[in-house]
């Protein structure tokens, strides 16, 4: 019985994280001001940022991507594809993990395309699968440290920000990214 119940738990949850109700999501307004309020942080706390930002060809912010887990998981979160300052589309992530995972956990995540090829390779595909369908590099700094424009080579680089700053050793293999259509 109680082994049912767990499973019954872990169901729920991934089922509760995984397919959001369509009445909960965010609306656009909401979406771009937190997409706003994430790149003026990121700019404002990373130096470098902002000339990496202005180097790109397009940058998609998720503010919160909320993942949760126990031993099933899943995360989820709205964001915009910004180009040339402007939002062009919205995206939402979401993917499904298996493992020891116990808590709930949200962060940010910007990916910014260096490309035009990337950038329309990546808006081209239905339901685009980070590791499959591209590949993200993500950019990790110390304490205190910066982003050097000049060594970045890359199409698409990606960084992952949690309340507490940059977050290290994280990966988006396996995120989906699918574009809303509002």
């Amino acid at each position: 019985m109680f082994r049912q119940l767990v499973w019954l738990a872990a169901f729920s949850l991934i089922a509760a994280v995984s397919l959001p109700p369509r009445s909960q999501a965010a609306s656009a307004f909401e979406i771009d001001a937190g997409v706003r309020a994430t790149l003026d942080k990121f700019f404002y706390e990373i130096p470098g940022a902002r000339d990496l930002a202005d180097k790109s060809v397009g940058i998609l912010v998720f503010p919160s991507v909320v993942k949760a887990g126990f031993g099933f998981g899943g995360e989820y979160g709205e964001g915009a594809l910004l180009i040339r300052g402007q939002t062009a589309e919205y995206y939402n992530t979401l993917s499904a993990s298996f493992g020891f995972q116990l808590g709930v956990q949200e962060r940010s995540v910007i990916i910014m395309f260096m490309t035009h090829t990337a950038l329309e390779q990546f808006r081209s595909t239905a339901g685009w699968k980070v590791g499959i369908d591209g590949s993200i590099a993500i950019i990790t700094l110390g304490v205190g440290g910066s982003i050097d424009t000049d060594k970045i080579t890359s199409p698409v680089v990606g960084f992952i920000v949690d309340p507490k700053g940059l977050m290290y050793n994280l990966t988006l293999e396996g995120s989906k990214i699918t574009r809303i259509y509002r």
